[in-house]
């Protein structure tokens, strides 16, 4: 019963948080959704690809359940699941996405939650797993990811949220007045160090 409980639960969250990572692409030019928004490079589409990519070998590899998207071997990865070359689309990348979902979808659904997996590129003793713990790995992997295309998306145009049905219109007014009231509070906390 509790298994059943906390695979639906996992599960459950993992696509609510596929969805959202998703969503942070809407309306956004090719180049709002390519470009690089931190000094390491981080963009919104490479954030997505980066996902998929986990994924497709998370609920692939380690369960020795072959992805049929062409993925480098994890040894030679060398960076390129993290942007978007200029041949590569946004529909390309997404619809690879949502294809890596349905294969996860498939081994969450078909496997126990103490199925045995094996992950290569974890050290020793921890390489050898369950989806349990792959399942709980991949929801930390995607909503941290997430998370981070939610502040990205912040600084290209300022939309912010987890779904379209709770966005509000931004209060650029509200907004700047609660940002200088955080400045004013570091700067007086700022103050008192020395």
């Amino acid at each position: 019963m509790i298994d059943a409980f906390a695979k639906d639960n996992l599960h459950g969250r993992l696509r609510r948080d596929r969805e959202a990572l998703l969503w942070k692409l809407d309306g956004l030019s090719e180049y709002d959704a390519r470009r690089p928004l931190t000094a390491t490079g981080t963009n919104l589409l490479g954030l997505v690809k980066h996902v998929a990519t986990v994924e497709a070998r998370y609920f692939g590899e380690v369960f020795d359940r072959r992805s049929p998207e062409p993925l480098c071997r994890w040894q030679d990865s060398d960076g390129s699941d993290q942007w978007a070359t200029e041949d590569e689309t946004r529909d390309e990348i997404v619809a690879f996405y949502r294809r890596t979902w349905k294969r996860s979808d498939a081994t969450i659904d078909e496997l126990s939650l103490d199925a045995s997996g094996h992950v290569p590129w974890w050290p020793q003793p921890h390489s050898a797993t369950n989806l349990f713990a792959i399942l709980v790995h991949v929801l930390g992997e995607t909503v941290r990811h997430t998370g981070q295309a939610d502040i990205l998306r912040e600084g290209v145009d300022g939309r912010t949220g987890l779904r379209a049905e709770h966005e509000r219109p931004i209060d650029e007014q509200a907004r700047a007045d609660h940002r200088a009231k955080l400045e004013r509070a570091a700067r007086s906390a700022a103050s008192f160090e020395a």
